[in-house]
């Protein structure tokens, strides 16, 4: 059981919230919190005070002054009107995190709500149903006004949702569940999508599975430095701690640690002094992927943590402050930052593939193939790598240093966050594929050299995937085995990954 606080929620937490299914509780000193904003909001609304988006229009028409008897129709009309996404939904689990997150930002008592809101919330959190959000329309300020209006829908018994493995109309959930829809009092609406919640979703979803990638990247790559005969030294301690990046200090311990019982890595002037940047630079490149990962983590905790409404009302004040929270630049940065340590990942792999496959950079037979010239091997698998890198490319450009103004020009300066954290998540799958495609080459290689000479950590791991893809013994489909083993990478627990590779010190 999980309690949420607003200001103490981890992607470990997140992680056994969304992935195992966790459950989650209101902390009861929050509880209290949101009663004491709740009554504040109630009393200024007594004494006729102007609050924006409480009984004011919204955007450009924060002018209009609403009537008391249109409060709650204003909230409704926020929610119809805004709910204008677009495209295909959000994977289940983003959706999840949306609700998730959304909770505990409004759990920390600054956003006027009811008790029951949150509640609401953390029902649907707990009983894993997962509105249906379509994936287009945000600009990353003001809110993810159009995604969440589509969760917001959802708290009203409107909209779809995705549960138990199908797409159903909320009310069917709902009532499912025993859940009953929340009619929206004043500010609620508002304070549903005032938020960076999709862009954060999708930004912790996006690291949780590039963290995993990461370490199946590792552990790749020594399988592929085994196929080629890799040169152990440029894994030496001393050569990675002199440089002083502790991340390319820990990528190098793993890999050691994986490659420490292999008997088909070499020494160097074995067979040749040096290897090429591709398998003698994978410490210092996969290093500086991590970075961004472990910038990427600072940021999304923070912001899963982060107070994202306006107005905020404090209690303790009397105060109610319009502001800019909204603004999704902080993870619009973090996004565009990690796209890069995604594409790197991919672009390192697919010059290995490259160095896999290519008879003239290797002594094994041309394409991997059992029979080169009639049989083509895994040649055109290295043209879908080299595809997917290329996209990636694209993809990599940064969304933050765009910007369209919205609302009449009131709100005319805007991050693009969600636009950078939805291309994270597909340069993401691109990855995970180069990767498949590397480790099917890296397999086909180390049987031409002897798996029984293998190390341990890579001979584990070759045996799992074998179960996955077998060894090419002639052509066939191979995108079957690529989409096959990427769906098999992505749905292995990470744990086992980061054990096998050795998560251990003093290597």
């Amino acid at each position: 059981m999980i309690v949420l606080t607003g200001k103490s929620l981890t992607l470990d937490d997140v992680g056994r919230i969304v992935f195992q299914n966790e459950q989650v509780v209101l902390c009861d000193r929050q509880r209290e919190k949101l009663k004491q904003n709740r009554e504040i909001v109630e009393e200024m609304l007594q004494d006729k005070k102007v609050m924006y988006g409480i009984n004011t229009g919204f955007g450009k028409l924060s002018d209009h002054r609403i009537s008391d008897e249109d409060l709650e129709a204003l909230q409704l009309n926020l929610i119809h009107s805004h709910a204008c996404g677009v495209g295909e939904p959000f994977d289940e689990k983003i959706s999840k995190t949306m609700v998730l997150l959304r909770a505990n930002a409004l759990a920390q008592g600054y956003s006027g709500v009811r008790v029951e809101l949150v509640q609401s919330l953390i029902n649907l959190v707990n009983a894993n149903i997962c509105p249906v959000i379509p994936q287009q329309g945000s600009l990353g300020a003001s809110g993810d006004l159009a995604p969440l209006s589509h969760l917001a829908l959802v708290v009203m018994g409107e909209g779809e949702v995705f549960y138990q493995g199908k797409r159903m109309p909320s009310m069917d959930a709902l009532q499912g569940n025993g859940l009953t829809p929340l009619i929206l009092k004043a500010k609620e609406g508002l304070a549903l999508i005032n938020g960076t919640q999709a862009m954060t979703a999708t930004g912790v979803v996006a690291y949780l599975e590039m963290e995993k990638l990461l370490h199946q990247g590792e552990l790749t790559a020594c399988m592929t430095m085994e196929g080629l005969r890799g040169i152990r030294e440029a894994l030496d301690a001393d050569l990675h701690r002199v440089r002083g990046h502790q991340e390319q200090i820990d990528v190098a311990k793993r890999m050691r640690h994986s490659l420490q019982d292999s008997k088909l890595i070499s020494s160097q002037g074995e067979f040749r002094v040096q290897d090429a940047y591709s398998l003698r630079c994978i410490p210092q490149v996969l290093g500086a992927s991590w970075q961004t990962l472990h910038y990427a983590k600072e940021k999304l905790t923070t912001e899963m943590n982060a107070v994202t409404d306006n107005p905020l009302i404090f209690s303790e004040d009397w105060k109610v402050i319009s502001g800019g929270n909204f603004h999704g630049q902080p993870i619009a940065f973090t996004m565009d930052f990690l796209k890069l340590g995604i594409a790197e990942l991919a672009n390192i792999a697919e010059r290995r593939i490259e160095r896999l496959v290519n008879p003239q950079l290797n002594d094994l037979p041309a394409f991997l193939s059992p029979n080169p010239g009639l049989e083509s091997g895994a040649m055109i698998m290295q043209y879908s790598a080299a595809a997917l890198v290329s996209e990636n490319k694209t993809l990599a450009h940064p969304a933050s240093v765009d910007s369209i103004p919205s609302s009449a020009n009131q709100e005319d300066h805007v991050s693009m966050g969600t636009i950078a954290a939805r291309h994270a998540l597909a340069m993401l799958q691109n990855t995970r594929r180069v990767i498949a495609i590397e480790l099917i080459c890296a397999m086909q290689a180390v049987e031409y050299r002897g798996v029984e000479k293998m190390a341990t950590s890579t001979r584990e791991f070759y045996n799992k995937a074998r179960k996955v893809v077998a060894s090419i013994r002639k052509d066939r489909v191979f995108s079957t085995d690529i989409e096959r083993l990427t769906a098999w990478l992505k749905e292995s627990d990470a744990s086992q990954v980061m054990n096998q590779i050795g998560e251990v010190e003093n290597v």
